[in-house]
C-alpha cells in the first residue's frame, strides 16, 4: 500500500479559483491522498463548491476553523495538521496548480532518512496566460538566501515528513497572516532537516501583480504588521546567534522597510507609525546610526512638509 499524503488548504472566499486547485489535485497520478480543507470563514459560495466535492470523491475533507481558534491561514493549518492522517504532508494554497506529477515526483525521491522533498514552482499568470519564471531551490547558503529572498520554497513546493513536523515545538505562528510560510520554512530549516531538492516545475503558483503603493492601500495594517513582526521576529532570533551572518538580511530589511515606510509617508497612510518603529529596531540592531539618524530626518521632513525623498535612498 503506497503511504497516505495529506495536502492540507486555508481557503477564505476562493470559490472562483480554488475549483482549478482541487481538480488539478484529481488528476494527480499518485492516488493515495487525503485533501483536508479549512474554511477561514468564508461569506462566497465556497461551502457549496466543497461540499459538491466532498460528495463525489470521499478523499476530499471540509471543515470549518473553529471560532474559538484564531482567524488566518496560519490557525487553519495547524488545524489541519491536526486533523490528517497522512505519512506525509503537504501544504497547498487555494489559488495554486499541481501539475500532473507534483505528488508522485516528490513522494518517489523520498528515502528512509528525509524529512523533505521539496520542488520548483513556476510563477504564472493566469488573467494573461504568461510564464513569468520559476522559483530558484538550489543554494549554497540556505539560511541566509531564504532570509532575503533569493531562494523560495513557498508553502506548497515542500512535502514533509509527518515525523519531523512533530518533532518540532510550533509549526505555523497563529499571530501571522503575512509572511507566515516564509517564517514557518525558515523556523523547519534552522532544525536542519534532510532535504532532497526536485529540480523540475511541479506547481503553478498564482501570481498577483500590485506595485507598492497598492499593497499599502491594499492591505490592511494587521498584514502589513505582520511582515514586519515576523521580519523582526527572525532577525532578533539570528542576530547573536554563533556561525550565522546576516548582514546581507539586515540590509534587505531596511531597505523593504525604507520602501514601505516611504510610500506610507506619501500618502499619508496609517501604516507609517508602525513602519517607523520596525525601521528604528532594525537599524539599531545593525548599528546603523547614520542609517537610523536618516530615517527619523526623512520621517520628520515628510511629516512637516511632505518632502524628504533623499532621506530613504
Amino acid at each position: 500500500m503506497e503511504p497516505l499524503v495529506s495536502i492540507i488548504i486555508p481557503t477564505y472566499n476562493r470559490a472562483h479559483l480554488i475549483v482549478e486547485t482541487l481538480d488539478s489535485i484529481v488528476t494527480q497520478s499518485y492516488e493515495n491522498w487525503e485533501c483536508i480543507i479549512i474554511d477561514d470563514g468564508s461569506s462566497d459560495n465556497t461551502c457549496l463548491v466543497l461540499c459538491e466535492y466532498v460528495s463525489r470523491d470521499s478523499r476530499f475533507q471540509y471543515h470549518h476553523r473553529s471560532n474559538t481558534r484564531p482567524k488566518g491561514p496560519s490557525s487553519c493549518r495547524n488545524y489541519g495538521f491536526e486533523l490528517s492522517k497522512g505519512e506525509y504532508i503537504n501544504w497547498f494554497d487555494d489559488d495554486d496548480i499541481m501539475l500532473p506529477l507534483a505528488l508522485e515526483e516528490r513522494l518517489s525521491a523520498f528515502t528512509n532518512n528525509t524529512d523533505v522533498v521539496i520542488c520548483k514552482l513556476q510563477h504564472y499568470d493566469f488573467d494573461r496566460n504568461v510564464i513569468l519564471g520559476e522559483t530558484n531551490i538550489n543554494s549554497d547558503n540556505i539560511i541566509n538566501d531564504y532570509l532575503i529572498g533569493v531562494l523560495l520554497y513557498f508553502v506548497s513546493g515542500p512535502i514533509w515528513k509527518r515525523e519531523f513536523l512533530l518533532n518540532q515545538k510550533t509549526l505555523f505562528d497563529e499571530n501571522l497572516t503575512n509572511l507566515d510560510d516564509w517564517d514557518f520554512n525558515l523556523r523547519m530549516l534552522y532544525a536542519n532537516p534532510n532535504t532532497i531538492l526536485v529540480n523540475d516545475v511541479l506547481i503553478k503558483y498564482r501570481v498577483h501583480n500590485n506595485s507598492l503603493s497598492q499593497k499599502i492601500i491594499q492591505l490592511n495594517f494587521g498584514e502589513i504588521r505582520s511582515e514586519f513582526r515576523a521580519r523582526l521576529k527572525h532577525l532578533l532570533l539570528l542576530n547573536f546567534k554563533n556561525g550565522v551572518k546576516i548582514d546581507q538580511f539586515k540590509k534587505f530589511m531596511i531597505g523593504r522597510n525604507k520602501s514601505f515606510l516611504r510610500e506610507a509617508l506619501i500618502i499619508n497612510h496609517d501604516a507609517k507609525y508602525f513602519l517607523l518603529k520596525t525601521l528604528i529596531v532594525s537599524h539599531i540592531l545593525a548599528f546603523d546610526v547614520f542609517g537610523l539618524t536618516k530615517t527619523i530626518c526623512g520621517f520628520l521632513s515628510y511629516s512637516l512638509i511632505n518632502k524628504g525623498y533623499f532621506f530613504f535612498k
